[in-house]
């Protein structure tokens, strides 16, 4: 293997001089630093960055964990984060949690004993105590789409303006009567959407019917049931509004075994924008996320926490969503 002694001897220069020239913390001649990168280059030299991080107490790792991976609002999150770190000479370590808690916390301290330098985190439900102690430690971490403290830096989505939009489009068209099917209220995302749904509705004067609200709805086999079981209790809601475009998966097939047809008879609003719902029959309405915007924020962020001298006051950044009209909603 080759070390920094060969590239010494090959640079004419001490070891102590490559060093200095490859971590450019500590000025050398240009004549002398073109010596050693052409003795680089011409062994093959790999630094070794993980002896480097011990001596500065820098890793150049970050740690991603991610609730589900098979959950399709993540690639795009992920591909931003892993770009972002790579412009910046980072590495990224990407762990799925599956929404456990314990597993979340087994990630978090085998990461810590590797010198991980920071952590940008979509956290598991429910239970936060361990993540709150993390940052009280001082350690730099970025919350991704799942805020669950003001007083720590998050990247999310305008989930109310998103959704208060979908519902005012709803309401627009004149569809008064609006199911909605949501996720868990143990996650923020998910009250949020129900909060801007709400004010549309109080806005336009339509009472809230809390017969046609479904929560705890995760994926598009549970929307399917739920709105399964609407339409076999008898409600025939103008529209449904799922709060997410898996959710709204499973409503519009939910809908056609049942007999209807959308948009004809109910109309269907998701949320996300994922790639294949515009492939859907009928394609589908619904918010788009910034989800790689995200990833690039959250990952920009975090660095900037691991690189300052002084830590900054915890920053809240909801990235705008953006209504996309297509075919599910008459």
């Amino acid at each position: 293997m080759i070390t920094i002694k060969d590239v010494a001897k090959r640079a004419g220069v001490s070891a102590s001089t490559v060093s200095r020239a490859l971590s450019g913390k500590i000025p050398v001649s240009e004549e002398t630093k073109k010596k050693v990168m052409k003795a680089v280059k011409e062994l093959n030299y790999q630094p070794n960055v993980f002896a480097q991080g011990l001596k500065d107490g820098k890793s150049k790792t970050l740690g991603l964990l991610i609730p589900n991976v098979r959950d399709l609002i993540f690639p795009s999150a992920i591909l931003g984060i892993e770009d972002t770190a790579n412009k910046y000479g980072y590495t990224v370590v990407l762990c799925n949690t599956d929404e456990d808690i314990e597993r979340e916390k087994f990630y978090i301290n085998s990461l810590r004993k590797r010198l991980i330098d920071g952590f940008i985190i979509s956290t598991a439900r429910p239970g936060h105590k361990h993540l709150l102690e993390l940052k009280t430690e001082g350690f730099p971490m970025v919350f991704l789409i799942r805020q669950i403290s003001d007083n720590v830096d998050t990247v999310t989505a305008d989930n109310f303006n998103g959704a208060y939009d979908a519902t005012n489009y709803l309401l627009s068209r004149g569809l008064e009567n609006i199911a909605l099917i949501t996720g868990s209220s143990d996650i923020l995302l998910y009250r949020e959407r129900f909060e801007g749904y709400k004010k549309a509705l109080q806005e336009a004067n339509i009472p809230l019917n809390r017969e046609i609200i479904l929560d705890d709805i995760y994926g598009w086999k549970d929307s399917y049931k739920a709105m399964s079981m609407l339409l076999k209790k008898g409600f025939r809601p103008d529209a449904v509004f799922a709060t997410s475009d898996p959710k709204a998966i499973g409503v519009i097939r939910a809908i056609k075994d049942y007999g209807l047809s959308v948009p004809d008879d109910i109309s269907v609003m998701g949320f996300d924008d994922l790639d294949m719902v515009a492939l859907l029959d009928p394609p589908l309405t619904t918010v788009s996320q910034p989800f790689y915007d995200m990833g690039v924020e959250a990952c920009e962020r975090l660095i900037r926490l691991i690189e300052a001298k002084r830590k900054p006051r915890p920053l809240i950044k909801a990235l705008p969503c953006k209504l996309i009209i297509r075919n599910s909603v008459r």
